[in-house]
């Protein structure tokens, strides 16, 4: 099998990692600056045990399988959804109480190519805000930009196989 099935002839390359958009499942609006993502990652126990008839070797059978936090990054803007999502894990004016009905979010991490084109999606299920960094530390010195920093807890993803890869396009324009 072909590693890039519509384009095997002339694509060998893999995709790159700063192409890339977040969106909520519930809208169609993505998540405004978000510049980084972590890794998306899984890790399944190993439950070792053994036949009483054989005392020396040692089977494994997978157990639970856990997935890691996602932290995901972006520029101060006035975009409010992270502040406001991370809120209703506790809110201060609710009395520190915990909005139920919707403080888990379905995300949807789009990954494209260099060309703009959606080539890979991953559906990010029963995700809560464990921690949040409104505003990073301030230095009148620095040259940076200001980050906002949230940990998303997650109850596990997958692939959206419906995301097909498109076929790349060439372009005629000509070197300025």
């Amino acid at each position: 099998m072909a590693i890039f099935p519509n384009n095997a002839a002339t694509r060998f390359d893999p995709y790159k990692n700063y192409r890339f958009r977040v969106k909520f499942s519930t809208g169609a609006t993505y998540v405004a600056a978000v510049c980084k993502v972590s890794g998306l990652k899984k890790s399944t126990e190993v439950v070792k045990h053994r036949d009483g008839g054989d005392p020396s070797t040692s089977r494994k059978s997978p157990g639970r399988t856990e997935f890691d936090a996602i932290t995901l990054e972006r520029g101060v803007t006035q975009d409010l959804d992270f502040e406001v999502w991370a809120n209703k894990v506790w809110n201060f004016q609710d009395g520190g109480n915990v909005s139920l009905t919707d403080f888990r979010r379905d995300l949807i991490l789009e990954v494209y190519n260099e060309q703009g084109q959606k080539v890979l999606a991953y559906k990010i299920y029963r995700c809560w805000v464990s921690e949040f960094l409104a505003l990073p530390d301030m230095d009148g010195n620095a040259n940076a930009i200001a980050i906002q920093h949230i940990k998303v807890e997650n109850e596990g993803w997958e692939r959206d196989v419906d995301t097909k890869e498109p076929a790349d396009f060439s372009t005629t324009v000509p070197p300025t």
